[in-house]
Order: C-alpha cells, then structure tokens, then sequence
C-alpha cells in the first residue's frame, strides 16, 4: 500500500503525530541557496572513489560495503581523511541545534547522476548512533521509506538544501531508498532529476 507523496516541514516543537513515518524529521531550507552552492563547491575539492556505480567520499570513519561494517584496523582508519571544515562546521551546528545528540564523527558524500539510485536499506545499525541526518545539495529526489512487513511506502521529495533526519523507528524499522530513474512523480505529472548530491552524517558506534 503506497501512502502517497509528503512534503514534510516542521520545527522541534510540531507534534509527532503529524510525520507520516514516526521518528522521520524534514527540515526544508536547512541550506540557504548561496550556502548550498559554497557547499557543493568545496566538496568538489575533495577526493571522489569510484568504487561505486555512484561516486562518494569518505570523512572521519570509512564504510566498508561489503563488509557492512566500519573497518577497525589502523591502516585503513588512516587511509581515510578528517571531517574537513564544511563539513565540521554542519555537524556542529546539527549537535548544537539539538539535531543530533552528538557532533558527528563519520561523514559520507553520495553524487547521484540523473537515473542512479540506491537500494532500500537501514543504516547499519551495529556501526552508527541512533540518529542519521542527511542534507541534500543540486537537485531534489523522492525518497521511499518502506516497511516490507507491513506493505506501507511513502514517498518524500528531498528539495535542495533540506536536511533529513531519521531517528527511532524511521531509523530503525523503516528502510529508506531512491528508486534509480530520471523523473520523480509530482502534481500528477514528472519532475526531471538534474545532479544531486547528499551529505549523510553519523555517529560512530565501535568497529563491528
């Protein structure tokens, strides 16, 4: 059973009852244009892996796919770069908001080209903390939270420079996707995906 489109938007003080998916924040505008485009700027300075169909980059702590897990041995922790200073300065602005419950340690980029999605999935929960917070940069996309089990989807348009936040049971029981194509549904028509790419932060838990 599809639950239809939402468009969330509230502060801390809005009632819970009001998110389609418990525990599921969506704060629109959390970038302002000029500071989207200063962001994506100085992400572009970094390193891309292709290791991937999708490019990414890897701050603080790598992920390791395969393994789902967060590698612990030295070598690899050295091979991955610090947060850099943009992305330093979103994590303590989530922690001092109250967003997070601490500054994140663990910053993933995601570059998704026009037809590129990623697979329904749930945030290792081993690896990283009870809350995963995650900004979207260029274009916006529809992001699908399922429950398998129980036959529920709803679908939520990710506009450019809003932050998502998934925590309790939107961290922990929903899965959340994007479905690999070139349009998202809007308004009874199709809306064109350009270049998006997401910053996800996390806490990290322990090397699993």
């Amino acid at each position: 059973m599809t639950e239809g489109l939402g468009r969330l938007s509230f502060d801390a003080g809005d009632e819970a009852a009001s998110v389609p998916v418990p525990g599921l924040r969506y704060i629109a505008d959390w970038l302002a244009p000029d500071a989207c485009q200063e962001m994506l700027a100085r992400i572009e300075t970094g390193a891309w892996s292709t290791e991937l169909r999708r490019r990414v980059q890897h701050y603080g702590h790598r992920y390791d796919y395969g393994r789902r897990s967060v590698p612990a041995a030295p070598r690899e922790a050295a091979a991955v770069p610090p947060l850099p200073s943009w992305a330093l300065q979103q994590a303590e602005r989530l922690a001092r908001e109250g967003v997070m419950d601490r500054r994140a340690d663990q910053v993933i980029v995601n570059e998704y080209q026009p037809g590129q999605g990623i697979s329904a999935h749930v945030d290792c929960v081993p690896c990283f903390g009870p809350v995963v917070a995650a900004m979207s940069l260029g274009s916006g996309c529809v992001m699908d939270f399922t429950r398998p089990e129980e036959g529920r989807k709803i679908s939520v348009r990710l506009a450019p420079g809003s932050l998502c936040v998934m925590t309790g049971p939107a961290r922990y029981d929903w899965r959340h996707g994007i479905a690999a194509r070139k349009s998202d549904p809007e308004g009874g028509g199709r809306v064109p995906r350009g270049r998006r790419v997401s910053v996800t932060f996390r806490t990290v838990l322990g090397p699993a």
